[in-house]
């Protein structure tokens, strides 16, 4: 039998970020951040924003990149949410949540996503500020509410959380050809059944896989609501290894408030349901998720309740091996941002990031205006529930706003995490987003960027830029 090219795709990317990470060093950094309802990608350059001359400025913002071209009559439009970079960090993908809009006019969920692919070496000159000069495609991202990003050599991952013009209702992952943008696969996730957990009962069974004609469940167009719970609203993706040398992506669920873990190998074969055991329940509805640098652990925060007044303050370490084969210990979980009960909540974590070496966690808690240190070897001893918390970082803006820390990311090095943050404003207010850093042996904030954004999402870096 003819392998698919792309059966091949996962081992190439795994070997990639292994010789990237071994090959990389803190040259000359950027910070690529999303602006969110400021429909640009923010490039900052690193070893300027760490300047102290340049704190709490704008100075180290060498250029911004749209997202998508202007309307016709000027307007930007887009909705980048998150970014990932390719293997050779030439390529960034960036995924608009709600496709090409204009923040100001869409109030509604579910938008049609997109992705845009852009020139890294051109998103980070000063000659193409404010301009789509970077922009090289803008592909369909194949579904709605788009948030997940995964880059194989030869496919974009795409993770959707919501149904057309409604927050919940999806159950699709989406394949995309890299060279063409063509919808080749997508993979559907069961809504009842064996290895499913159902919030909202009774909740209608809807075929997996899809067979027309199938009216879907009837869902609510905004939440909060009771109703939520139906599907499982796939949010963030990572890529996890386990020890049968097999690769797995893992979703975060933000409607069924649980994990996924399905064989990447059958859905590049062309399998649309491709979970492989019960899914892992977490405190409430996940966004974030990173796997370590070795793929055997994925984390996962626990940022909100779609159907109630109630965000969390964990995150969960998932054992990969554990959960493939559906064991009741793969969860460990831990308590960051405050020392409130997991009850309570309240730190609503965002995102997460690792520390090259695997050892630590950085978290971007949003509603407690912090970022946690999270030791994995502290955590999976379970000395104590909740335990491996070393660490919380106060982070502070001059203009005296609440920080509001979303998107983490870490530099190769492991010295310093980067932040981005920045609650939601008008859409005519001026930038207010803002990009912090963090020194990790000191675990202090040592830099402020200003003025990223309109409530800035998703950040990566850029460890080096080539110059052709």
């Amino acid at each position: 039998m003819k392998v698919p090219r792309w059966s091949m795709s996962i081992r190439v990317a795994s070997a990639g970020l292994v010789l990237l990470a071994a090959a990389s060093a803190l040259a000359d950094p950027f910070v690529l951040a999303t602006g969110r309802r400021d429909p640009r990608i923010f490039a900052i350059d690193l070893k300027a924003a760490l300047s102290p001359r340049n704190d709490s400025t704008s100075i180290a913002i060498v250029s911004r990149s749209l997202t998508s071209p202007r309307h016709l009559d000027g307007r930007r439009l887009g909705d980048p949410a998150n970014i990932v970079l390719s293997d050779d960090q030439r390529t960034a993908f960036v995924m608009n949540h709600h496709g090409a809009v204009d923040n100001a006019e869409f109030l509604q969920h579910g938008g049609r996503a997109s992705v845009a692919v852009m020139s890294v070496r051109k998103m980070v000159q000063r000659k193409l500020d404010d301009s789509d000069a970077a922009l090289e495609q803008v592909f369909d991202a194949g579904w709605f509410g788009g948030v997940g990003l995964v880059i194989l050599p030869d496919l974009i991952v795409a993770g959707y959380s919501e149904n057309w013009l409604s927050e919940d209702g999806s159950n699709r992952i989406g394949l995309i050809d890299r060279r063409t943008g063509g919808l080749v696969g997508q993979i559907e996730m069961a809504l009842v059944g064996p290895g499913t957990r159902q919030l909202t009962s009774p909740c209608r069974s809807f075929p997996v896989p899809f067979v027309s004609p199938t009216p879907p469940p009837v869902v609510p167009f905004l939440s909060l609501d009771l109703a939520f719970g139906c599907w499982p609203d796939p949010e963030g993706l990572a890529l996890a290894h386990g020890s049968d040398g097999k690769t797995y992506l893992v979703s975060g669920n933000g409607g069924t408030e649980d994990v996924s873990i399905m064989d990447l190998d059958r859905a590049l074969a062309g399998a649309k349901v491709v979970e492989v055991a019960a899914r892992i329940p977490v405190q409430t509805g996940p966004f974030g998720i990173k796997s370590s640098p070795n793929g055997k652990f994925v984390a996962v925060t626990a940022r909100e309740s779609n159907r109630v007044d109630f965000e969390g303050n964990t995150i969960s370490i998932v054992d990969v091996d554990l959960a493939r084969r559906g064991l009741a210990n793969a969860e460990t979980r831990v308590r960051v941002g405050n020392d409130a009960g997991e009850a309570a909540g309240g730190a609503r974590p965002f995102t997460v990031a690792w520390t090259p070496d695997g050892g630590s966690i950085v978290v971007a808690n949003f509603r407690t205006n912090n970022v946690s240190i999270v030791d994995l070897k502290r955590a999976l001893a379970r000395a104590h529930p909740l335990d491996g918390e070393v660490a919380r970082i106060p982070l502070t803006r001059r203009d005296g706003l609440d920080a509001r820390p979303k998107g983490t990311a870490v530099t190769s090095d492991g010295r310093y995490a980067v932040v981005s943050g920045g609650a939601r404003q008008p859409p005519d207010a001026p930038a207010s987003g803002t990009v912090f850093v963090i020194d990790l042996r000191s675990n202090k904030q040592v830099a402020t960027v200003t003025g990223v954004g309109n409530d800035p999402y998703g950040l990566t870096i850029v460890d080096h830029v080539d110059d052709d």
